[in-house]
């Protein structure tokens, strides 16, 4: 079955997603886990080192905030890995969910111009799947998901699904849930019209950020 944008878009809105096995493998396997990882959206915590990571940065230039600026580098780096799910059939079909306006990606870039960090995801409704997210210095997917959060917040949607729980994100204020809690969850948000324009425009912050502390 070769994977679609419809493909993917249908798959998502049941709530399955697919993984490969490795980066170099064809072969897709479909997933719906009994406990599922989602953060929500008024819990999501920013630390104190990470708030000072921010402030450091600050008295150098400040960090970057973008979305959507470099979708294919956020998903190459997220699949450039020892071991990743993501292979060219899954890194081509989110590329075609880009294009047409549901895939999106946040960026972070350091006071000079360099990759800090990024996270991809897919879109429908009031609900937002992340995919994968990647660090180019320290805690840099820390500091994109944070403004992924804030960008979600800003355009009223109501789930985003991490897929599984890990201590990473569960240290962010990442919870699970049961399938029947998450199925009902993902069905009411899938019916909410999110204002993709307030969560993916530009930045409006000085320093082309979203989230405050």
């Amino acid at each position: 079955m070769r994977l679609t944008p419809d493909l993917i878009v249908r798959a998502y809105a049941n709530g399955v997603f697919p993984m490969a096995v490795s980066a170099t493998s064809a072969e897709l396997h479909w997933f719906e886990p009994r406990r599922r990882g989602v953060m929500p959206l008024d819990a999501f915590h920013v630390s104190r080192s990470l708030r000072r990571v921010r402030q450091r940065s600050r008295r150098r230039g400040g960090f970057r905030f973008s979305c959507d600026a470099d979708f294919t580098g956020v998903v190459a780096r997220c699949a450039d890995r020892d071991e990743t799910w993501i292979n060219d059939d899954i890194a081509r079909c989110f590329g075609e969910l880009h294009d047409i306006g549901l895939a999106h990606s946040c960026e972070v870039w350091t006071p000079d111009g360099g990759f800090a960090g990024g996270v991809y995801g897919l879109a429908l409704g009031g609900a937002f799947f992340a995919e994968s997210m990647v660090s180019g210095v320290t805690d840099g997917s820390k500091l994109a998901l944070a403004e992924l959060v804030a960008r979600l917040r800003a355009g009223g949607f109501a789930l985003l699904d991490t897929q599984y729980l890990t201590p990473h994100l569960q240290s962010l204020g990442g919870v699970e849930i049961s399938k029947a809690h998450y199925r009902a969850r993902l069905s009411e948000a899938l019916t909410i019209g999110a204002d993709t324009e307030a969560a993916f425009g530009p930045a409006s912050a000085a320093d082309g950020a979203v989230w405050q502390e």
